[in-house]
């Protein structure tokens, strides 16, 4: 089942505690701090996979956590970093985080986006030695990862797409130019979700990306039928493609009807070069008249995909008619990368914990919500006696 729609809750690594750890060995009798730092939480980072077509691979995944980072050791010994989680989405997904504003678009082949960013690992006891403090007593507790739900949002990279209303013989177009096999009927809403096929121009020189979206009826553009969920789908075509079906009478009525849904709908799409196709000329007993004076429209074509006549000219026209598309730029060390990020970077948190070698010290301005302040404690570890510092004051924790 074809999936262009997807939330996902994601959380990034915690960050690695650092060590709180001294010297010892033989000789040495008085050694001073050796504690390590905490490697830093991964990231979950989402990457446009030209390999894939839809987001059903996450219909049943929910969820995704990165890995933590690994705590610091004596001997300075640094924490692994965690590894990062990686989302594989089709080329042509949106990401939206949780007010509907879009983080990234990724729409080109290997975008990447980070979604969550990693905790920063806790610095170790080592790395607060001074002159005046020399056998520092505490290490610093790696920072939580960032947490949040996103919402993809796949918007098909085609270079043509065939639009027109239910049984207007767009699926059996398709069949017979490309080599894709949707399903046909001689029913509505035959085609219930949006398929792709390739079409290879006749000296395999080139190729084209042709969807084939539900058929969509008057009101489309206002949540009316099926097609309207898929109207995104046209917005990244260069070419729309109308299918009439010129047997049920009036292709210029049938042209009006779609085209004012597209209107209606915006994003561009009353904008695009456009294709008439009057389809089902085997039913006819002459060829028919197509009396719209349209500047978009850059050609008619009578065809029937039940006899094949009329369709080869057709598939040569497409290569002619839509534009080629434009070749990826590669971005240099100081271009613009190829998404925008529009969500700015959360705000550090006020206060750190740090682990003491009784329990565990808040610095900072602490929380004024005190089950936040419960809720760092108990990720950083703390267990039922524990002394907490805060400020001046110590506590035990229960």
């Amino acid at each position: 089942m074809f999936q262009d729609r997807a939330r996902i809750h994601v959380q990034a690594g915690r960050g690695g505690d650092g060590a709180l750890s001294f010297r010892r060995e033989k000789y040495v009798p008085k050694g001073g701090p050796d504690g390590g730092d905490g490697g830093r939480g991964g990231d979950v980072v989402v990457v446009a996979d030209p390999d894939l077509r839809d987001l059903s691979a996450f219909r049943t995944r929910h969820h995704v956590r990165a890995a933590r980072g690994g705590n610091g050791g004596g001997s300075r010994k640094h924490g692994a970093d965690g590894a990062d989680a990686e989302l594989r989405v089709p080329v042509g997904t949106q990401i939206l985080d949780e007010d509907g504003n879009v983080v990234a678009d990724l729409a080109a082949p290997a975008a990447r986006a980070v979604v969550a960013r990693g905790g920063e690992g806790g610095r170790g006891n080592a790395r607060f030695a001074t002159p005046t403090r020399q056998t520092p007593r505490f290490a610093e507790v790696g920072s939580p990862g960032e947490e949040t739900t996103i919402d993809l949002h796949l918007k098909l990279l085609a270079d043509a797409a065939l639009v027109g209303l239910p049984n207007a013989g767009k699926s059996s177009l398709l069949r017979r130019i490309s080599n894709a096999k949707p399903k046909v009927g001689a029913y509505p809403f035959t085609t219930l979700a949006p398929v792709l096929g390739t079409v290879d121009a006749p000296g395999a020189d080139r190729q084209l990306t042709v969807a084939d979206v539900p058929g969509l009826i008057e009101g489309a553009s206002e949540g009316v039928g099926l097609g309207h969920e898929f109207l995104a789908h046209l917005e990244r075509a260069r070419l729309l493609v109308h299918v009439v079906d010129a047997a049920a009478g009036d292709p210029s009525a049938q042209f009006a009807t779609i085209d004012r849904e597209l209107r209606e709908y915006g994003a561009g799409l009353e904008d695009l070069p456009q294709v008439v196709v009057l389809n089902k000329l085997d039913l006819l007993p002459e060829p028919p008249s197509f009396a719209v004076d349209d500047p978009r429209v850059l050609r008619v074509f009578a065809l029937s995909t039940v006899t094949g006549e009329g369709v080869e000219p057709f598939r040569r026209a497409l290569f002619e008619l839509c534009p080629p598309a434009e070749a990826p730029v590669a971005a240099g060390p100081a271009e613009l990368v190829e998404f925008l990020v529009y969500r700015p970077r959360p705000e550090r948190r006020a206060y750190r914990i740090f682990r003491t070698d009784r329990g565990f010290r808040v610095v900072g301005s602490p929380p004024a919500d005190e089950q936040e302040l419960e809720a760092a404690l108990k990720a950083a570890g703390a267990r039922s006696g524990d002394e907490v510092e805060v400020g001046d004051e110590t506590l035990e924790w229960e």
